[in-house]
């Protein structure tokens, strides 16, 4: 684990900002009062005269997004997950979402990985919150390299677009100079004994568990399914009819997310058994990002525990 480059997705965020402010010039970056954090700083430090801190009033910074989206800007309004989706809801929903205006929400310090900030900041129901906005993309990048991908993509597309990244710095395996499609899953080891479908820092996860799967005798396919809304349901009906069963994985609440997302596909497509790896009802506690995880659940070795059980290995 030494050995391998870690990068925080919000990383991969600020770098895919400042690309794109490099190329067009109609991007504007909102903050409210977190530019540090949320990596937005990279490009206020690039481009000063079109990043805004609109301070610690995150509704506020969403109506303001909506405007500039209206008047022909491409703005990019960031916090952290609990307040962008949270407490600014309400304005996300009727504002961006209903008018269906061309923002993009990048939501950091997403899911259990802020640790020490504890449970009023681990932010686990925001796949929830903005899937159920129509019209409204919802993403959540597993790497560093995904993440300035996604955030390029997200430009690319025309529309509400929730970008959720993370605090934690985690392993990137994706190669530089990946291209990311919104709607589109990624195989990332094939196998036909169980589907593992994850997605955030939880695929990395379901990867070190597929290979100690293997080691077993049980060749797991493992799919990186980073854009929750719209699914990739072609790439899990596949999933379903070659494997038999789905285990799905993600560091937010299995009620509402990508777990309830891939069961509501299958239960009308092809009912399919389905386990969901996430956080049950629960609230989160305050400690090291890693050892949070591992308390919920939201790791390799529990992958590797629920996906025996499920196969009666």
């Amino acid at each position: 684990m030494a050995d391998v480059k870690k990068m925080a997705t919000r990383e991969g965020y600020g770098k895919g900002l400042v690309a794109l402010g490099a190329e067009h010039d109609d991007i504007v970056v909102l903050d409210a009062d977190l530019a540090g954090s949320t990596k937005t700083g990279m490009f206020a430090k690039a481009y000063p005269d079109r990043h805004f801190n609109c301070g610690i009033a995150e509704a506020d910074m969403m109506s303001v997004a909506a405007g500039l989206a209206a008047s022909g800007f491409t703005p990019f309004a960031s916090s952290f997950a609990m307040f962008a989706s949270g407490r600014a809801y309400e304005q996300i929903r009727n504002s961006i979402g209903y008018p269906g205006l061309n923002v993009k929400v990048g939501a950091t310090h997403g899911g259990m990985s802020v640790g020490e900030d504890g449970a009023s900041h681990q932010c686990c129901e925001d796949f929830a919150l903005m899937r159920s906005i129509p019209g409204m993309v919802v993403i959540c990048p597993a790497d560093g390299v995904e993440a300035e991908a996604a955030t390029k993509a997200a430009y690319e597309y025309e529309g509400p677009v929730y970008l959720r990244f993370g605090r934690l710095a985690v392993p990137v395996f994706h190669e530089e100079g990946f291209e990311f499609q919104i709607g589109k899953g990624e195989v990332m080891r094939e196998g036909n004994d169980v589907a593992i479908i994850a997605n955030g820092l939880m695929v990395y996860e379901a990867i070190q568990a597929g290979e100690a799967l293997a080691a077993k005798g049980i060749n797991a396919r493992i799919i990186n399914m980073s854009t929750v809304k719209p699914l990739d349901e072609e790439m899990v009906l596949k999933a379903a009819k070659e494997c038999g069963k789905i285990i799905t994985c993600e560091e937010h609440s299995v009620i509402g997310g990508l777990g309830e997302a891939v069961c509501s596909f299958l239960s009308e497509n092809h009912p399919t058994p389905v386990r969901r790896i996430g956080v049950n009802d629960e609230f989160g506690c305050s400690g090291p990002a890693y050892e949070v995880l591992e308390k919920y659940g939201l790791c390799a070795s529990n992958i590797v525990k629920v996906t025996k059980e499920f196969l009666g290995k």
